[in-house]
């Protein structure tokens, strides 16, 4: 785990140095020193002795588009038609609880989550660069451009570059991994948000490759007049059992004999090429490369990649689609030594897929979306359960945003982005269980108690990760910033 605290020396006015050097930082992206003096106020004191760093490890189920919290973990069953959709709700493991009935494995297993109903933000763009890093502010500028300078780190970046300032050797598996592909590459340019920000591209996400296509091809439609809806065979809706992951970009030419005999020699060009170091984009190759030849020679990540090796029975509890067969690989990767790894459940082939369900989301929240979650992450928390590692790693469902209270009158219809109220869940190390946080009002659109931002999740998942208050992280130019960002620790989602 990282435990990562610093200095306490304070001014009279409760401020330490770091908080005025904090604020400098944060200025340009709308934290001001009276908004740095309100969070700080209200930073409760850290909750749930046995919370902070009591996971060693954490897997996040990122669900890119968003899903609907009518139709998932807030459903209003007491709504009218026009609101509550045509999918219904059913009754879960915790008395008076209910979810959407999409998720039966998930209602049954709810005694062992934390659901947060009170998410909410002012901004109703697909801002993973919002919602992933600390970062206090967003727009669309930010995130449309990768390497936009104002970017914050991701927090597996986060992590990984805590434990590369105390450990700066390159481990054998990667300590920040993301399956089952890089964001966005199969439906079009990358997108912002899990890269390394402000700490530099040698922070970005050890990226999985799955190059294989699905076993099931549907027709997929954006919503927008007149464009072509295309047949995909997506594999968020089958896979074949032979289908693997990849380490990395194809390259035949790179076998483990080659690479030992390659290594003498990238040792003595590296003696000569030192005095560049300096330079972020050599620093970022540099490490890269070093990351990939303890990755490749050790072999850990390939192995644990292969979930062929697990048994028929296994494979198929998780769902025999990319979604649940990344979960699988991810616990793999975990139990490899991995230290952070995200599942994103991206677009493929088209926008408005993933769960950006604009159109056509009756079926597919019934026949696609809510089985694939429900399988996947049920027997990802029994597999960590029965390896004994539920207890120190923490499980993380997000999403950016919610969706609309009313459904559209669209082709199978549909709801658009709403950013005021939506839902997450969270399990395992830290976390509480059976409990279900803050309530929205009638429709799910306006949250009425206990309201969390999406920088409250990430301060409070660094903290369940030994990243305390005062642990800084530094841009280029050396400014600190709070390495759990400028969001609160919620001793509401502890236990």
């Amino acid at each position: 785990m990282l435990r990562v605290l610093g200095s306490h020396k304070r001014f009279c006015d409760g401020l330490t140095r770091r908080d005025l050097l904090h604020v400098g930082a944060l200025a340009p992206l709308g934290l001001t020193l009276p908004g740095w003096s309100r969070a700080a106020a209200a930073t409760p004191v850290p909750p749930a002795a046995g919370a902070f760093g009591s996971a060693k490890r954490c897997v996040l189920l990122y669900l890119w588009g968003s899903p609907s919290q009518l139709d998932t973990f807030d459903p209003k069953p007491d709504a009218p038609a026009e609101v509550r959709g045509p999918l219904g709700s059913i009754p879960t493991s915790l008395p008076g609880v209910r979810v959407g009935e999409v998720l039966p494995r998930i209602a049954a297993n709810l005694h062992r989550l934390t659901v947060v109903r009170s998410l909410g933000h002012q901004s109703p763009i697909h801002g993973t660069a919002f919602a992933l890093p600390g970062v206090p502010a967003t727009d669309l500028p930010l995130e449309g451009s990768v390497r936009d300078p104002r970017h914050w780190p991701f927090v597996g970046a986060v992590v990984d570059h805590l434990a590369a300032r105390a450990d700066p050797a390159p481990p054998a598996v990667p300590r920040n991994y993301w399956l089952p592909f890089p964001f966005g590459s199969k439906r079009g340019p990358s997108r912002p948000g899990p890269y390394g920000g402000f700490l530099g591209p040698a922070y970005d996400p050890v990226w999985a490759e799955f190059r294989a296509t699905g076993t099931r091809y549907v027709t997929r439609d954006s919503g927008a007049p007149g464009s072509p809806t295309p047949l995909v065979a997506d594999p968020y809706l089958g896979v074949r059992p032979t289908d693997r992951f990849d380490t990395g970009p194809a390259d035949d030419t790179l076998t483990l004999d080659r690479l030992h005999g390659r290594g003498t020699l990238l040792d003595q060009l590296d003696a000569a090429r030192r005095a560049a170091d300096a330079a972020p984009a050599t620093a970022a190759f540099d490490r890269h490369r070093a990351l990939a030849r303890a990755v490749v020679t050790s072999g850990k990540l390939m192995a644990a990649l292969d979930v062929q090796r697990e048994p028929a029975r296994v494979r198929e509890r998780y769902g025999m689609t990319l979604f649940g067969q990344s979960c699988l690989a991810a616990r793999r990767v975990l139990e490899a030594g991995g230290t952070f790894v995200t599942v994103c459940w991206d677009e493929y082939g088209l926008v408005n897929t993933g769960w950006d369900t604009h159109v056509h989301q009756t079926p597919r929240l019934k026949n696609e979306l809510g089985p694939g979650l429900d399988a996947a992450l049920v027997a990802l928390l029994d597999d960590l359960e029965a390896r004994g590692m539920l207890a120190d790693t923490a499980v993380v469902v997000l999403s950016e945003h919610g969706r609309t209270p009313r459904v559209q009158n669209v082709a199978g219809g549909g709801r658009d982005h709403w950013a005021r109220a939506y839902s997450a869940a969270f399990a395992g190390a830290g976390f509480a269980r059976g409990r279900v946080v803050g309530r929205t009002d009638k429709v799910a659109g306006d949250v009425t108690e206990v309201p969390v931002s999406p920088k409250d999740v990430v301060t409070t998942l660094c903290h369940v990760l030994g990243v305390g208050p005062e642990a800084e992280i530094h841009d280029r130019l050396g400014r600190p910033y709070p390495a759990a960002g400028p969001g609160r620790v919620r001793a509401e989602l502890l236990g």
